[in-house]
């Protein structure tokens, strides 16, 4: 007898979870079913003539993907990377079908259950400050996490690569 669930018992088991990461001290949240893997942080060729936030591109067990650094793609200043320093390669829904990419991230927390009474809508920032990749904060006792639209916060540089 298997005891892997079915997709679809997974799917709703994982509906809630989030993966929670730090970036310059700030606890951010991903959908744990956009999260294919979180690798340490390895050799990154870079790639001439692109947007400051792109680091370059690895290869991933033969497969070329583009790495971003959340950092820079948040308009954050790029920290110094630590021994905790890692890269969770996502899936992003893009015009041409998903790309698989690599996004740089200051550390991993842990897997977070975040039920949708703990979400509370993007605040609004006004109409000068961009907050659509936020897809809602998450309350986890004292603790506020952002969370990541995933598609949005990256969909526009995963049209870039057509890798």
């Amino acid at each position: 007898m298997s005891t892997v669930a079915p997709p679809s018992r997974r799917s709703r088991s994982a509906a809630n979870k989030y993966l929670t990461l730090v970036l310059a001290h700030e606890h951010y949240g991903m959908p744990i079913l956009k999260v294919q893997e979180i690798i340490g942080l390895q050799d990154i060729t870079p790639v001439p003539r692109m947007p400051h936030e792109v680091r370059g591109v690895l290869n991933l067990r033969g497969r070329v993907i583009p790495v971003l650094d959340l950092r820079n793609r948040f308009g954050l200043e790029r920290g110094e990377d630590t021994k905790r320093t890692c890269i969770i390669v996502v899936q992003v829904a893009a015009a041409a079908g998903p790309v698989t990419m690599g996004v740089v991230v200051d550390q991993v927390s842990e897997v977070q259950d975040i039920p949708p009474e703990q979400i509370e809508p993007a605040p609004a920032l006004g109409s000068s400050v961009d907050t659509a990749f936020i897809a809602g904060v998450g309350k986890v006792g004292k603790r506020v996490i952002m969370l990541l639209d995933v598609d949005r916060a990256l969909g526009s540089a995963a049209e870039a690569f057509p890798l």
